[in-house]
């Protein structure tokens, strides 16, 4: 019979708590690396799915997802007459926190370009694409709502038409969908006091003018509606995305956008760098940190009860010896039991991560290639693990057998 496989039956009690809880800490060094995944994905996501060639932003900044950028809308109509444009939309994206049915709703409200862009991309689940231009939207599933739902955002009421899944920002808030005038008027909702105090300013402006005194019109015109003031700019969008004709070379249509003074030009290259670069990077290093001092603790750990094992049979190693067992037999039953205790912690790492992980606030994926990485690295620690127990093996002498 196998030694290692003989002395684990005769320890299994220690050898199975000893399993579980490397298990454990392996878990979490799995789970690490796909919470990274998970971050990356979430941040690039809106990015890969729009399928724009190009995104046109406000001068000087980094995009939407990095940081306020605002533009007029006419920057769409100027866009989409250069050549090589084959389509040019709106893109409104802002974080709003509301309370619903008592509990709070956090979400990354995003606004289509009606009637361009309806929703027919999005991997709907349940419901449908948006089918009218006001009151309607589509909710990820991590928010909470169901088809139907009715929500009140601002002053308005908006129906839940069509469910999404797995559409998340790069905070980890789920996405919901309107048309991009529903997303300004969320955006830019203002409280009825605060809507009379500006009518009332604007007011009192024109009144301190000549002008009014001449044409009386202009001073009712002044605390009307804004949207009624030609005068004063329409709500700015986000960004513009762009798709370039088939056979044209983005980079091409980029050069002669930026060309422009009042905007920026990013590929979807470059905004998916933009992205990772920012707050993705610093939680890489984070989540990388941990996952190396993890890795650490597994293998200390590993090692101590390795040496714990060997100390407990350092009587029976001697009487091995003392009947002629060579080293290489007593070291090999080291070394297979580090391997056998490394393969039990990868298995039950992974059986219960599967079960865990889908529960988490955040998106854990796991890769196959992250899953050979880490099974590489539990390896090395198996190895590594066993040496300090086979060192003192490896200078247990046959007399001690003798010595009781």
């Amino acid at each position: 019979m196998n030694l290692a496989v003989k002395d684990i039956r005769h320890n299994l009690g220690r050898f199975a708590l000893t399993a579980l809880g490397i298990g454990m800490l392996l878990m979490i060094v799995m789970g690490m690396g796909g919470i990274y995944r998970g971050i990356t994905e979430d941040a690039t996501l809106l990015v890969d799915k729009t399928g724009a060639d190009l995104w046109v932003v406000q001068r000087g900044t980094r995009g939407p997802f990095a940081e306020v950028s605002r533009l007029p809308p006419n920057v769409v109509d100027r866009v989409a007459a250069v050549d090589g444009v084959t389509q040019a939309r709106k893109f409104v994206y802002h974080t709003v926190q509301r309370e619903h049915r008592g509990k709070r709703l956090r979400m990354a409200v995003l606004g289509l370009d009606w009637p361009t862009d309806r929703g027919e991309w999005l991997p709907l689940t349940a419901g449908r694409p948006l089918a009218q231009n006001h009151y309607e939207m589509i909710a990820d599933r991590t928010l909470g709502l169901d088809v139907g739902d009715r929500i009140t955002l601002g002053k308005d009421i908006f129906t839940v038409v069509g469910l999404t899944d797995g559409m998340i920002d790069s905070g980890g808030n789920g996405l919901a969908f309107f048309t991009a005038p529903d997303a300004q008027t969320v955006q830019f909702d203002l409280p009825g006091e605060a809507v009379r105090l500006e009518r009332a300013a604007r007011r009192g402006r024109a009144d301190r003018i000549d002008l009014s005194r001449t044409q009386p019109p202009l001073v009712e015109r002044a605390e009307g509606e804004s949207a009624n003031i030609p005068a004063l700019a329409p709500p700015a969008i986000s960004a513009v995305l762009v798709r370039v004709q088939p056979g044209v070379d983005p980079l091409v249509v980029a050069s002669t956008i930026s060309g422009w003074a009042d905007v920026s030009v990013y590929t979807r290259e470059d905004q998916r760098q933009l992205l990772l670069a920012g707050p993705v990077e610093k939680a890489k290093l984070q989540i990388g940190l941990f996952r190396v001092l993890l890795t650490i603790i597994s293998a200390i750990v590993m090692a101590l009860i390795l040496y714990t094992m060997t100390l407990d049979k350092l009587q029976s190693i001697a009487l091995l010896k003392l009947i002629g067992a060579p080293n290489r037999v007593i070291l090999a039953m080291i070394l297979q039991q580090a391997l056998v205790l490394g393969a039990l912690g990868f298995g039950i790492a992974y059986l219960i991560g599967q079960r865990i992980f889908p529960r988490f606030p955040r998106r854990v994926i796991l890769t196959d290639g992250d899953l050979i990485e880490l099974a590489a690295i539990v390896l090395g620690i198996s190895v590594f693990s066993s040496l300090l127990g086979m060192w003192k093996a490896a200078r247990v002498s046959p007399n001690e057998a003798l010595s009781g």
